[in-house]
């Protein structure tokens, strides 16, 4: 199993990334296992919130595993995304979900923390986006970004790659992360807030959480779109991505 999961009696589920090895970097099983996650938390009544994070403390996650390989059709106007599923709205679910962020997050981890409804960081917490580095488009993780940061701030993430990470304060200011939490406290942190939301009536809460996404839904939609042909025309071959990657050298600025 690559994901945990329980439930506790206030009606909080906690959900875990647990491959701390890979800083619970996201495979082909890890997808599985969130879908099925999720949509079993669309018929569970006992779950009325939930918190998100990942194990170990060094990394929320860091996004598609490098080892994943996924066949594509052979036309750019047609791209499989394998994290397209992974998060909680694709897979129509609308109870609160609050992140919990340790380490680092960054490039396709955005697909979760962009459906989430508020994301709690502590101190060690570090977001950036290594896609233009390595030769790829930032296509969904900007858009899922561009949702919960002003555009500037998004397109430096975007940009700067891997020579930049957004700290948990800096993140903070950005409207990015609603909370930081001291040291390896996001996690009780954002549960404090999970049970507060589960008490909650569930109908008036999840009401609320649809109501949210229904403000923005349609511009996101319409840039999800996109997507997958920005991504088809832009992206280096697989090859001289993975060539990037093992020439990449240590060192990066914090702000």
């Amino acid at each position: 199993m690559t994901v945990r999961t329980r439930v506790a009696e206030d009606g909080v589920a906690v959900v875990t990334l647990d491959r701390p090895e890979r800083h619970n970097a996201i495979d082909l099983e890890t997808v599985s296992e969130l879908t099925a996650a999720w949509r079993r938390f669309r018929q569970d009544d006992a779950v009325r919130a939930v918190v998100l994070t990942g194990a170990g403390g060094r990394a929320f996650s860091t996004g598609i595993d490098r080892s994943v390989e996924v066949a594509q059709p052979p036309s750019p106007y047609a791209m499989d995304d394998p994290l397209r599923t992974v998060g909680p709205k694709a897979n129509d679910l609308w109870k609160p979900v609050v992140a919990a962020v340790a380490g680092m997050a960054c490039g396709g981890a955005f697909y979760l923390l962009g459906e989430a409804e508020f994301i709690v960081a502590d101190e060690t917490a570090a977001f950036f986006d290594p896609h233009t580095s390595y030769g790829m488009v930032s296509a969904y993780e900007a858009v899922y970004m561009a949702q919960r940061m002003p555009m500037g701030e998004v397109a430096r993430m975007a940009l700067m790659g891997t020579a930049e990470r957004l700290s948990a304060q800096r993140a903070y200011e950005t409207g990015l992360v609603s909370e930081v939490a001291p040291a390896g406290e996001a996690l009780t942190a954002a549960i404090r807030a999970a049970s507060v939301i589960a008490s909650y009536p569930t109908e008036a809460v999840q009401g609320t959480v649809r109501a949210l996404w229904a403000a923005k839904e349609a511009a996101l939609a319409q840039a999800l779109a996109r997507a997958p042909q920005l991504i088809a025309l832009g992206n280096m071959p697989p090859g001289r991505q993975a060539a990037l990657f093992a020439a990449r050298t240590p060192g990066f600025r914090t702000r």
